[in-house]
């Protein structure tokens, strides 16, 4: 089903061992209105599941082993392969599930869109609004424009949309991207396993030459796990050395401010604690400050991990 699209679009679906939300994510693709012209399953798990594609014939799925898994590696692994023929090229996340209608909304989009505009992300429909903004701000971990990146590095929420709004980044896996983007752009594999940031730094990259937008209309909910207690310190940690990376490779980033936002960062994982008594978020903390003296003595670790495996 084509519609009259101009576009073929077609998605990469990073994976690692999560057959039955990667089944249900496909089967809400089944379900729309237009079907991709292809998906690429790039798969890191520990037991494979290259058989999906007699489990639905009625989408175009190619499957690309990665191992071991790495997002950044798994989503540039999969950019590589798909067709020649597709215009539009999408990253989706494994436990994404596509309301009716959602990518027949992002093609709308993309018929009438400038060549200014380089990318558009499908709307999470189920992700917490931004709140705090005002506390958040003094500290320049947030801001009130929804999807800016600010001087301190930090970037500030989007949450569900009531309209188009244009962005200074997305998130990487409800995002589609004109093909010359993914042909000129590639995730930097600096940042390992979960990969902590790669999204931001590569949609900022992108959006200092095109315009960025998220979608009202191109609903989906991310029905994602909680962070596991056992990876709060990991989190922490790449929460101040992997925002250090992202600062250091833009000169229009201020040192300065990232210290002093992740130090509020800090606070606001101690304050939610007490709030929540949710132990993890101390040991989230404790996880700051380990980076931020890592990061002040020079060092950037690059740090491997998955924070919901």
């Amino acid at each position: 089903m084509s519609l009259g699209f101009r576009h073929k679009i077609a998605f990469v679906v990073p994976t690692l061992n999560r057959p039955f939300e990667l089944r249900r994510m496909l089967r809400s693709v089944i379900g729309q209105t237009v079907l991709p012209h292809e998906i690429v399953i790039v798969d890191g798990s520990t037991t494979p599941v290259e058989n999906l594609a007699s489990e639905f014939p009625q989408l175009a799925l190619k499957y690309v082993r990665v191992f071991p898994p790495s997002l950044s590696k798994q989503r540039n692994a999969g950019i590589a392969a798909l067709s020649p023929e597709a215009t539009l090229a999408g990253y989706l996340d494994d436990d994404l599930v596509l309301e009716d209608g959602c990518i027949q909304a992002m093609l709308s989009f993309w018929e009438s869109a400038t060549d200014d505009v380089g990318g558009a992300a499908f709307n999470i429909v189920n992700e917490r609004s931004p709140r705090g903004i005002l506390v958040k701000s003094l500290f320049y971990v947030d801001g009130f424009r929804r999807g800016a990146v600010l001087r301190s590095g930090y970037q500030s929420m989007i949450g569900p949309v009531p309209r188009d709004i244009e962005v200074d980044w997305l998130s990487g896996g409800v995002t589609v991207w004109r093909r010359q983007v993914t042909q000129t752009f590639e995730y930097d594999e600096w940042f390992q396993g979960t990969g902590y940031l790669e999204d931001v730094d590569f949609s900022y990259r992108v959006s200092r030459k095109y315009r960025l937008f998220v979608l009202a209309g191109a609903r989906v909910q991310h029905l994602s796990p909680p962070v596991k207690r056992s990876r709060d310190y990991l989190m922490g940690k790449w929460q101040a050395i992997n925002r250090m990376y992202f600062v250091r490779k833009h000169p229009e980033f201020s040192r300065p401010l990232y210290y002093w936002a992740t130090f509020g960062l800090f606070l606001a994982n101690v304050a939610e604690g007490i709030a929540t008594l949710n132990y993890g978020l101390f040991l989230r903390a404790a996880g700051n400050i380990v980076g931020l003296t890592q990061v002040s003595s020079g060092r950037l670790d690059q740090l491997s991990g998955y924070l919901k495996q």
